[in-house]
């Protein structure tokens, strides 16, 4: 047993690594003074001469505080909607019966397996018919509600007990008093991770906001970094930087949120 979970860590190890190589590479590049260190052999990981140059430069000679603004106006949005329309639909679908509920819900679940590259197309020409393009609600039309954050919520729901609904409906509780008060708190960890999902998919969106955006005012800090690469020259030191910078927010929203995915006990207020 020691053996085997000893090969285990190892692979997880290597994994881990492996994943976060990357990483390492794209930060020691934006920090490097000199572009031949990135393209020395043997590879140099750490910068000799660590600088603040790149970043100074990316942020002084393109407009990276608009780009970083919309990216978060977009974001904040996306996450908004999302959370707020995954809700609304996966309560009816956990905790209401109707006729058809399981077909419904079936037919969502297939959208699933639909590439976005399929209804890119025709996203495109509704935003352009209801006059979205270069809009901020024409860069969140996609993520205003989303398949899997109807699963992953009506999943949610039906995990928390009956009775502490049927406790909320003897109190009067209405159906939106029963779904504000007493579900949506139950299933706090489930909407964290909903959220942090959808924001690091908004934050990290580049195809989308390309096609529905032609004015640099409101790009997106992806389409952002793509700008710093030149035509006739190309600076990696500056793409790492922008890079960096574009990362450093998804970092700081996991670090923050993450104590919450942690699945809390929903009937824990049941035990007298």
């Amino acid at each position: 047993m020691t053996l085997r979970r000893a090969l285990t860590y190892l692979l997880l190890g290597a994994i881990a690594i492996a994943m976060l190589l990357p990483l390492v590479w794209l930060t020691s590049t934006a920090f490097k003074s000199a572009n031949e260190d990135i393209f020395a052999f043997p590879p140099r990981w750490f910068p000799a001469e660590p600088t603040l140059a790149n970043f100074v430069t990316v942020w002084q000679t393109n407009p990276f505080g608009q780009y970083l603004f919309n990216s978060t106006l977009v974001a904040v949005l996306t996450v908004g909607c999302n959370l707020l329309t995954s809700a609304l639909a996966a309560y009816p679908l956990a905790r209401l019966s109707f006729r058809g509920r399981e077909v419904i819900f079936t037919a969502i679940l297939a959208t699933i397996m639909i590439p976005f590259q399929i209804i890119m197309i025709p996203l495109f020409i509704l935003a352009v018919h209801l006059g979205l393009r270069n809009t901020y609600l024409g860069m969140i039309l996609p993520s205003l509600a989303s398949a899997f954050g109807i699963f992953l919520l009506r999943q949610a729901f039906m995990a928390v007990p009956k009775e502490l609904e049927e406790a909320a409906r003897l109190d009067g509780c209405s159906e939106v008093g029963l779904w504000w008060f007493v579900m949506l708190p139950a299933i706090r960890p489930a909407l964290v991770t909903l959220g942090i999902f959808v924001f690091i998919g908004a934050w990290s969106d580049f195809l989308w906001p390309l096609l529905v955006l032609d004015q640099p005012e409101l790009y997106t800090l992806p389409i952002g970094v793509v700008t710093l690469a030149g035509t006739f020259s190309l600076d990696w030191r500056l793409i790492a930087a922008g890079s960096v910078i574009s990362i450093v927010p998804v970092f700081i929203v996991f670090i923050c949120l993450q104590r919450y995915i942690i699945p809390s006990e929903t009937g824990a207020g049941l035990k007298g």
